[in-house]
């Protein structure tokens, strides 16, 4: 079987913080932005990784989500219980300084050496989802 990871979702509530949070901060190329109705999807990724992406896409555009359930996914995100992506680079302090220098993303936890092996840390994007990025090994 060969399966690859293709595109990952994440919700923004404001389009322009995002797109500035993955693209200026993180230096993700925009591949694509689609507006429709009022509401926009924007496709990021890796320069150097052309086939994974993250679409940045409004929240719950389903429309059999209740409104109760509406308020409680916009309540999970704003305290960034709600979605996460694991990132990773051969360089996490450089990476952490370069985030919370630009001050788009709010800090959760500064580089650490975690019990289960890795070191990484962690912000919330401008939407509120949990942004954790992992050291890589450098050999």
């Amino acid at each position: 079987m060969d399966v690859t990871i293709h595109a990952s979702f994440l919700p923004h509530n404001d389009p322009d913080a995002s797109l500035a949070f993955y693209r200026d901060t993180l230096g993700f190329e925009v591949r694509d932005d689609v507006g429709y109705d009022g509401m926009r999807w924007i496709t990021v990724g890796p320069v150097d990784q052309p086939g994974t992406s993250i679409v940045l896409e409004p929240p719950v555009t389903d429309p059999g989500v209740t409104d109760d359930e509406r308020r409680t996914i916009d309540g999970m995100m704003a305290k960034g219980a709600y979605a996460c992506v694991l990132l990773a680079t051969p360089d996490l302090d450089a990476t952490f300084e370069r985030v919370r220098a630009a001050g788009s993303g709010e800090v959760v936890q500064e580089p650490t050496e975690q019990p289960y092996g890795v070191r990484d840390c962690a912000f919330l994007d401008p939407a509120g989802n949990m942004i954790r990025i992992q050291q890589t090994e450098t050999r």
